[in-house]
């Protein structure tokens, strides 16, 4: 972990680990005894942690998981709500510190990747469904479940649920509380694979080496492109004719056409990390 990954993470370091594997960087929460349920500090920590991971040129695809074996997460430490939550601006800090690490994960221009490993319950489907890409086990179970504890989902987490499973489903979960197992994710949208249990950081490793191969101004501009539909931003102004310019005169381009004519797999990493 790097010095600023850690200063990132501040007094979330004993739940929260960063590392790094060839552009892939992993953060994987560290706190199998409480299920690895998300604390106050961790969400704090994931919006500061995801800038520096954007700024680090190294850093192509990250991959966020729980400890080894799982489970993802189990949420949200629910035992912080009678002292962080006991009252209104209680609430209203704690839900700030929410929506700003979700939305940092939501943000990060590169990819990501959830490799959900057993269960991912109230802010561990939240985070899962933040990032890019999803791929669990086949004994994975989901859920978001404000409604056991009276409180309202937020609306940009709302948002980003109907997003992926379109709103006939996010009212089946938002209401009934009630989990779903990994078949009906898959059905639905809120994963992208099942594996079976055992080999889901196998795959999901599989699927960041993959990723990284491709050009970084391919990822960089489709997800991009992919937000702007998604937030209903469908003309072609100044910004998204700037994202066709950087593609069009970058190395990556260069080698895409070569590679193309020489009729060999295009070396990405090489072109942009070796210019």
């Amino acid at each position: 972990m790097d010095a600023r990954a850690t200063a990132a993470l501040g007094d979330a370091a004993e739940h929260m680990a960063v590392t790094y594997d060839d552009g892939v960087a992993t953060v994987e929460l560290t706190r199998p005894d409480k299920h690895n349920a998300i604390s106050y500090a961790m969400w704090q920590a994931f919006a500061r942690l995801m800038p520096v991971l954007a700024d680090d040129p190294e850093v192509e695809v990250v991959v966020l998981r729980g400890s080894d074996g799982g489970p993802f997460s189990a949420g949200a430490d629910i035992a912080e709500f009678r002292t962080l939550r006991a009252d209104p601006d209680g609430a209203h800090r704690y839900g700030e510190a929410v929506e700003a690490g979700e939305q940092a994960i939501i943000a990060f221009p590169k990819p990501t990747i959830a490799a959900v490993e057993g269960f991912a319950i109230g802010g561990g489907t939240q985070v899962a469904v933040a990032c890019d890409l999803r791929v669990c086990g086949d004994d994975s179970r989901f859920g978001v479940t404000p409604a056991k504890l009276g409180i309202v989902y937020a609306l940009p987490s709302t948002a980003r649920l109907v997003e992926t499973v379109g709103p006939a489903w996010a009212r089946w979960i938002l209401l009934t509380g009630d989990l779903v197992d990994a078949p009906t994710a898959l059905r639905i949208g809120l994963v992208h694979e099942v594996v079976p249990a055992g080999g889901v950081l196998e795959r999901a490793y599989e699927l960041a080496r993959t990723v990284a191969s491709r050009a970084e101004v391919s990822l960089l501009g489709g997800k991009a492109m992919v937000q702007r539909v998604v937030t209903g931003r469908l003309e072609e102004d100044d910004e998204v004719r700037a994202i066709y310019e950087r593609s069009w005169t970058s190395d990556e381009y260069a080698e895409g056409v070569a590679a193309f004519l020489d009729k060999r797999p295009p070396d990405f990493p090489r072109a942009r990390r070796h210019p």
